[in-house]
């Protein structure tokens, strides 16, 4: 069988499509590789914020305002896309948003530490509605039984659009660096290399991605914002009978408030704890990167045959490792085996929750339920980043303390992912369905 086997993929799906889907993976990676993890996080706490006892609390509190406004709309503009079958001209409207937001960070300068937040709420904001937009496609592409693999070829593919956009700014910081350019010249450039591959790479899904939704007839006499609420109102009122669906959100809650951690400030944990240096951080998030693919790739074929469960829990245990070995790391190579198996289960979580999400989701509402699954992401991006920044704050800028207490979370995730029944789940969906064409 072919490793891109067709017959993974939903009736009258052709591989081109699945292509065009996975180049949004491959198109928004290099937003969070760059400027949320590898460049302008690090450059926001030592160049912007000139390093004052603040700015790595400020840096967290700009990413939890922007996630505070994802969780609070995503659901809503989740429901609308379902009942007016507008995913694909929403995900057009948000990628245009972070491009834009991306580029205008090159006009950020040390001491703009408002400009600068402000931009990171509204580009981040607009790239975290189009993850969640473009996942809602998952189910329509692939078979229930291929969930896993085919999240895994986004999800995969998409780590090598980070490595480009970053690879591209190293070459570009090294040759700055040796010219005598500081950080204030160069930073500005990666951003806009970063927003032209975001938007470039776009470009091929909007052409090869079909919208195979249809607009509810019903919702269409109504406003949109109406319907869309009343919509999203009967979905938590039927919260008992999806209840392993809400049971793997509290559990992502957890689990993605460590990932959110590992996103947010391994950069900033790298250069102000270990002592790497700016392209040395940019060399570790390019391996970590390498090292995502092939966790989602692989991962996304055992959980298709383990199931997703045991192999979401399985990264799990990995990134409690990762934690542990982060907080006693004293040199810059105890630190890479942190980060070698960080990458590993960085890919293969977020995968594996993107494929778990999709097979709890009745087929009529699967906009909606992936906003309720951002919803949870979005919650874990503020409670990880901002409790570390506070540890951080609290201890006097004990970064090791930190680090080693989002192990909890970790742990936390793991407990709560126990009692999620995939099979029970599962029927509910179909059971939804059912009800909704009756």
């Amino acid at each position: 069988m072919s490793l891109f086997s067709p017959q993974a993929l939903q009736p009258g799906v052709r591989k081109r499509e699945v292509f065009g889907w996975a180049m949004y993976d491959f198109a928004n990676s290099g937003y969070t590789t760059v400027v949320i993890t590898a460049v302008f996080a690090a450059y926001f706490v030592g160049g912007v914020a000139q390093g004052a006892p603040w700015a790595t609390l400020a840096w967290t509190a700009a990413l939890s305002l922007s996630n505070a406004i994802v969780m609070l709309t995503m659901p809503g503009l989740g429901a609308y896309a379902d009942l007016r079958a507008a995913k694909k001209r929403l995900l057009t409207l948000f990628t245009a948003g972070c491009v834009l937001a991306t580029a205008a960070l090159a006009l950020v300068g040390p001491g703009s530490v408002a400009l600068a937040m402000v931009l990171i709420v509204v580009s981040n904001t607009f790239y975290a509605w189009g993850e969640s937009m473009t996942a809602a496609f998952l189910p329509e592409l692939a078979r229930l039984e291929s969930l896993g693999k085919v999240s895994g070829w986004g999800w995969s593919f998409g780590y090598f659009g980070g490595m480009l956009a970053l690879g591209l700014c190293l070459a570009y910081v090294m040759w700055a660096q040796r010219q005598g350019m500081p950080a204030s010249q160069f930073v500005p450039v990666t951003m806009l290399i970063t927003a032209a591959i975001y938007g470039s790479a776009s470009l091929v899904t909007f052409a090869l991605l079909k919208e195979r939704a249809r607009p509810n007839p019903a919702a269409l006499g109504q406003g949109g914002f109406k319907a869309s609420m009343k919509q999203l109102q009967h979905t938590f009122h039927q919260a008992r009978q999806f209840r392993d669906f809400m049971g793997l959100l509290i559990c992502a809650v957890f689990y993605q408030a460590g990932v959110a951690v590992a996103i947010a400030l391994a950069a900033i944990y790298a250069e102000q704890v270990i002592g790497f240096q700016q392209q040395e951080t940019m060399v570790l998030i390019f391996v970590l990167n390498i090292a995502a693919a092939a966790g989602a790739f692989s991962w996304g074929y055992l959980q298709d045959r383990i199931g997703h469960k045991i192999a979401l829990a399985s990264t799990l245990l990995g990134w409690i490792a990762t934690c542990v070995i982060a907080a006693l790391s004293t040199t810059k190579g105890d630190f890479w085996y942190a980060a070698v198996i960080a990458g590993l289960c960085m890919g293969s979580s977020q995968s594996a929750g993107r494929a778990m999400a999709g097979v709890f989701a009745p087929q009529r509402q699967v906009a909606e339920f992936y906003g309720l699954w951002t919803f949870a992401i979005r919650l874990a991006s503020i409670v990880g980043p901002l409790s570390y920044g506070i540890i951080t704050w609290a201890t006097g800028g004990n970064q090791r303390t930190a680090i080693l207490s989002t192990s909890v979370l970790f742990v936390l995730g793991l407990l709560l992912l126990i009692p999620v029944n995939m099979q029970r789940g599962r029927a509910a969906a179909l059971l939804a369905d059912q009800q909704m064409s009756a």
